[in-house]
């Protein structure tokens, strides 16, 4: 019997090394996992940050288009006037801190159609468009009034 195997009771000698690559593979997944996790962390972080700018801005652009209305409401209005004639400083409008605002673009009415330049008058009526943006850029929120002269004694409509 000293040359026969016996079956079934071999031993088992198997280090080649399966051990090592499975960890190193386990390894290689959660590094990949937790990469992934933090990184939507990291997104989901930013993307906060500029949905609280948007509401922010969106309230304070929706403020400055109030603060322009009751500045023409109390005889603030000027025919033909530019983007500065309803300045934040104009119209006495403070933006939030951290944030800036301006008048984009001034239309005029013409009796027919709006026009970019008030060569032919304005007709009392103009088309405002107002932003205000936060100040890294992340947010920017605009709104388009209109504003009209107010009809009141002593005035023409």
């Amino acid at each position: 019997m000293a040359g026969r195997v016996r079956h079934g009771l071999r031993k088992q000698h198997d280090e080649r090394g399966e051990t090592l690559i499975e960890l190193l593979v386990a390894m290689v997944i959660l590094g990949v996992a937790v990469v992934a996790v933090v990184g939507a962390f990291g997104t989901g972080i930013t993307l906060s940050d500029v949905h609280r700018k948007q509401a922010s801005a969106g309230a304070a652009v929706r403020d400055y288009a109030e603060q322009v209305q009751n500045y023409v409401a109390g005889s603030g209005f000027t025919a033909c006037a530019g983007p500065a004639g309803y300045s934040p400083a104009t119209v006495g409008f403070t933006p939030p801190s951290g944030y800036a605002a301006s008048v984009s673009t001034v239309q005029y009415w013409t009796g027919s159609a709006w026009s970019a330049s008030c060569g032919g008058g304005d007709h009392g009526l103009q088309l405002l468009t107002l932003s205000v943006g936060s100040g890294d850029g992340r947010a920017v929120e605009q709104l388009t009034i209109a504003v009209r002269k107010p009809c009141g004694t002593g005035s023409t409509c």
